[in-house]
């Protein structure tokens, strides 16, 4: 069939490969149209243009960056890419990984705590694909005290929890249990919030999440005591701990 290639096939491989850099590039550097009002090559019936979207352009850049990093191994490159289609753009899959660039100092970027923080943030508040990851990511570096003058945001921390667990993110719930069951300045200790949150990290398949409600259970500890529950939430902990190890045994390169 035409348009299949051939992965067996070295050469046609190579100049498949190829042919993304130049189209990804092309959306990202030619394309690009912040306003959304340049036309696009093709005119609609009637004389009209369509307007040039800029999601598509921004996108493209993204896909570039991507491209940059995964196959390329262009790290420095990647960078650029992403500071541009965030800092400029706004894009929100861009900021995501620009903040884990900065975070690690990826691609010959200094290692920058407080630059990643805001990359995460303006991730977390655009929304996108990965926003959920991002809000738990501000939660956590705010949760972790390294952002705000070596001293730790609790308060901040539990709103972006919040946001990443609204957003069905499991960990974002399981961090926001442990938050109201220890307590802390400005998010005072509340059971009943850590049993709530703790239940949907479970749901979700959040390991620790099952064992935490399963405990609160246990002791009755700020709630009713109720056995029954305790153990079906143990066994969903076994559960899915089993789970993952059979999943990480299973995986085998090439099959």
């Amino acid at each position: 069939m035409a348009g299949l290639i051939n992965f067996e096939d070295e050469e046609e491989v190579r100049a498949y490969v190829e042919n993304l850099h130049v189209e990804y590039s092309y959306q990202c550097f030619k394309e690009k149209d912040p306003d959304g009002k340049r036309p696009h090559r093709d005119p609609l019936p009637g004389g009209r243009w369509e307007p040039q979207t800029p999601h598509r352009c921004l996108a493209g850049c993204q896909r570039l960056a991507d491209y940059l990093d995964a196959v390329r191994k262009d790290f420095v490159a990647a960078a650029r890419v992403l500071r541009d289609n965030c800092e400029a753009h706004g894009h929100s899959e861009s900021c995501y990984k620009l903040g884990a660039y900065q975070a690690i100092g990826k691609g010959g970027l200094d290692p920058d705590l407080k630059a990643a923080y805001n990359s995460f943030m303006k991730s977390c508040e655009k929304g996108g694909k990965k926003s959920v990851n991002a809000c738990h990511n501000v939660g956590l570096l705010a949760h972790e005290w390294r952002v705000n003058d070596d001293k730790p945001d609790p308060v901040v921390a539990r709103d972006y929890y919040t946001k990443a667990c609204d957003g069905n993110f499991a960990p974002g719930c399981f961090n926001l249990s442990v938050i109201y069951l220890q307590g802390a300045p400005g998010v005072p200790k509340d059971m009943n919030h850590a049993l709530k949150y703790s239940l949907k990290g479970c749901e979700l398949g959040h390991m620790w999440a099952c064992a935490n409600a399963s405990r609160m259970y246990k002791l009755g500890d700020g709630i009713e005591k109720n056995d029954a529950k305790a153990e079906d939430l143990k066994n969903r902990a076994k559960q899915l701990h089993k789970e993952q190890k059979e999943a990480s045994s299973s995986l085998t390169f090439g099959e």
